[in-house]
């Protein structure tokens, strides 16, 4: 058991979960979270308070910002809008099938050594921008790298709302992109219609993947769409599913009328199992 708290880098973006060590960060505080290219400012939007798992494998607050630290992180900030701008001119200049998503900079010292911008973007093939590189560095005096993103790797840097009228799952809480298949689809009896399944990427909804094993277990032990049952109302034959409620919609054969009865009371084995053991 131990403390941990949320940040974020971006308003509405992907939540970062650190501990706070002896901090007490609120909401709305500016800390200083440990990167690869060094401690940079985020925002708490999750006051720090004690939770049940275990915090050893978290990262650790360096501390709370202070002014010299909002002043290199809005000189970032600056430096990374000017970064997008140029590589959007000079894209255009060269006539290149590139759409820039994002652009990440690490200021270097006041000489403007060792800073290096790096720009995401997409194309729909590969594409030969060494002469972009080269008047990208000249513009911005920095080292300059450039680097392709998948359509799911996009949405997850550029954000958006998903058909659901939430926050992308990749760009909020999903750290891996698991494979989805139209099966999936099939298997929930979702219409196969592209616009209804796909996510904002073009590719098929992350969400697929959610509910996938449930309807696996359901289909594995609830009878088929057409068998014969017996259910405490009568017998009948099942004329559809539905799994949210683990429930099977039997039409009886005495009267016509349907009636939505639970997977376990007309699955055989449960059956055999409660005339056996029910006095």
């Amino acid at each position: 058991m131990g403390m941990l708290c949320a940040v974020s880098f971006n308003r509405y973006g992907r939540l970062y979960y650190l501990d706070p060590g002896e901090l007490r960060p609120q909401v709305g505080d500016r800390v200083l979270v440990p990167t690869d290219d060094g401690p940079e400012v985020a925002e708490c939007v999750w006051a720090a308070q004690w939770v049940t798992e275990e915090t050893d494998g978290f990262p650790r607050l360096v501390g709370l910002a202070g002014d010299d630290d909002l002043r290199r992180d809005e000189a970032l900030r600056r430096r990374k809008a000017e970064a997008k701008v140029a590589a959007k001119r000079l894209i255009r200049a060269h006539g290149l099938p590139m759409k820039v998503v994002a652009v990440d900079h690490v200021l270097g010292s006041g000489d403007g050594g060792g800073e290096r911008s790096t720009v995401y973007f997409t194309a729909p093939h590969r594409v030969d921008f060494r002469s972009l590189v080269r008047d990208l560095g000249a513009t911005l005096h920095c080292r300059v790298e450039l680097r392709q993103l998948s359509a799911r790797d996009s949405a997850r840097v550029q954000g958006g709302i998903g058909s659901c009228g939430r926050d992308l799952c990749c760009a909020t809480f999903l750290t891996d992109f698991e494979p989805v298949t139209i099966r999936m689809a099939k298997d929930q009896d979702l219409p196969l219609n592209p616009l209804r399944i796909s996510g904002a990427c073009g590719r098929l909804m992350c969400c697929l993947k959610y509910e996938h094993p449930l309807y696996q277990r359901f289909q594995a032990t609830a009878p088929a769409v057409g068998s014969r049952v017996s259910t405490p109302e009568g017998d009948g034959r099942v004329v559809g599913h539905s799994v949210p409620r683990d429930a099977v919609t039997v039409r009886l054969d005495a009267d016509g009328s349907r009636c939505s009865c639970s997977r376990a009371s007309v699955c055989a084995p449960r059956q055999a199992h409660d005339q056996h053991y029910t006095p």
